[in-house]
This record gives C-alpha cells, sequence and structure tokens, in this order.
C-alpha cells in the first residue's frame, strides 16, 4: 500500500495549487495581451506565433499548452475584448437615468475604451476575413447586450414598447454609428485626440429625433440648459 501523504503535505500541495493557476493565467493572459498588441500593429497576416510569444516573452512551446493553434488564439481576440469593452461601457453608464443621457454615456465610454485599447479597432475590422467565427461571435454578443439595454432603457421611460425585432435592428444602426464615427475620430485622429462635443450632440440630436422621439428625451445641451436655468 502506497503511503498517504501526511496533513502537512497536503496542505503544502493545497497551498501551491492556486500559486501554480496564477501563474498559468498570467502567461496565458500575457500572450493574449501580446497577440492583441501585434495584432493590432502588424495585422492578422503578419501574428505569428513566433511573433505573439517574443512580444509576450514566453517559449513558442508554452503558446500549445494554452491555445491549440493560431487560428484558436485570433478566434478569441475580438469576442474577448469585445466582453471587455462591455463591461467598461456598463460600468461608465450605471446610475445614469434616462434614455439620452444613458446613450450618450454610452457613446463616451466606447471612445474612452478606443482610447484604452487602440488596437481594438484594427482587430475588428480584419477579423471579418482572418477571424470569421470571432467575428460573428463578437456583432452577435454585442448587439444581443444592446438590445437587451435598449429594452431596459425603454421600458425604463414608458416608452411604447418595441417588438423584438425593432430592438434588434435599432440596435444594428447605433452600432454602425459608432464604428464609423470611431473610424473618423478615432482610428483616423489617433491617440489623446478627445472627441468633439459638437460630434456628441449631433448623434444625440440624431437619435433622438429618429430612434427615441417617443421618449421624449432631451439632448445634452437642453439637459444643461434647464440645470442652469438657460444661464451661459
Amino acid at each position: 500500500m502506497a503511503d498517504t501523504p501526511g496533513a502537512s503535505e497536503q496542505e503544502e500541495r493545497r497551498r501551491g495549487r492556486p500559486r501554480r493557476r496564477g501563474a498559468s493565467e498570467q502567461k496565458s493572459r500575457a500572450i493574449f495581451d501580446a497577440a492583441v498588441k501585434v495584432v493590432g500593429r502588424y495585422g492578422y497576416a503578419e501574428a505569428s506565433i513566433a511573433r505573439i510569444t517574443a512580444q509576450a516573452k514566453v517559449a513558442q512551446g508554452t503558446f500549445y499548452l494554452y491555445y491549440k493553434s493560431r487560428q484558436d488564439l485570433l478566434d478569441q481576440l475580438l469576442p474577448t475584448l469585445g466582453g471587455e469593452m462591455l463591461g467598461f461601457i456598463r460600468e461608465r453608464v450605471s446610475g445614469v437615468e434616462g434614455l439620452l443621457e444613458r446613450e450618450e454615456r454610452r457613446l463616451r465610454a466606447f471612445f474612452a475604451y478606443l482610447d484604452r485599447r487602440p488596437e481594438f479597432y484594427r482587430i475588428l475590422h480584419e477579423a471579418e476575413t482572418f477571424a470569421p467565427k470571432g467575428h460573428r461571435r463578437h456583432h452577435k454578443m454585442i448587439a444581443e447586450g444592446y438590445v437587451q439595454a435598449l429594452h431596459r432603457d425603454f421600458e425604463r421611460a414608458g416608452a411604447p414598447a418595441r417588438s423584438p425585432q425593432a430592438l434588434e435592428a435599432t440596435a444594428y444602426i447605433l452600432m454602425a454609428a459608432r464604428d464609423y464615427l470611431s473610424m473618423r475620430y478615432g482610428h483616423w485622429s489617433g491617440r489623446g485626440e478627445r472627441l468633439p462635443e459638437e460630434v456628441v450632440e449631433t448623434y444625440i440630436q440624431l437619435v433622438r429625433g429618429g430612434l427615441f422621439e417617443a421618449a421624449g428625451a432631451r439632448t445634452p445641451s437642453e439637459i444643461q440648459s434647464k440645470t442652469t436655468g438657460g444661464q451661459s
């Protein structure tokens, strides 16, 4: 019969497991973050395992402990960043009332996230060609989250109920608007440039007049005017 480890030895093994698990998660995250940097700089086509592991400062063999293949990692990039982005936006919108106030905060949070993760734009737009599975998963996840958020917002505002198809169409329209605004005022302009207030105002006016009119929502300038009593 094999010797049974003593209590002290068993306890030592239990203590060792969290440390090993923590180190493993750190390496996995290092490889993922390295892939984000590499794809953001060179694009998917030039994101070799050698480049990614060199950026992560790990051996190439270590890569296969966490990812089945290069494509496996590339397919995970966009959905993972999308989930990170959703969490970031939710934090910024938390506690904000009113349809337009919340939508304005979402737009600002989206640009704040792009400033934090400037690689996101290239990863998003090249994914359709180089990581189509991840591209589809990402858009499905973002749209479903947006539909749920809009449903709650309309309910909270006492606005007329909208069909699931109408809510989905609204979500995709807003996602498309953000995408093109991020191209013009994010990707082309580079980091460090603030989103112009007139752009935010125009976006909100369009959203109110075209999508949120039934809820009686107000633009940011109208909110400010009411708060200050119309004083400049």
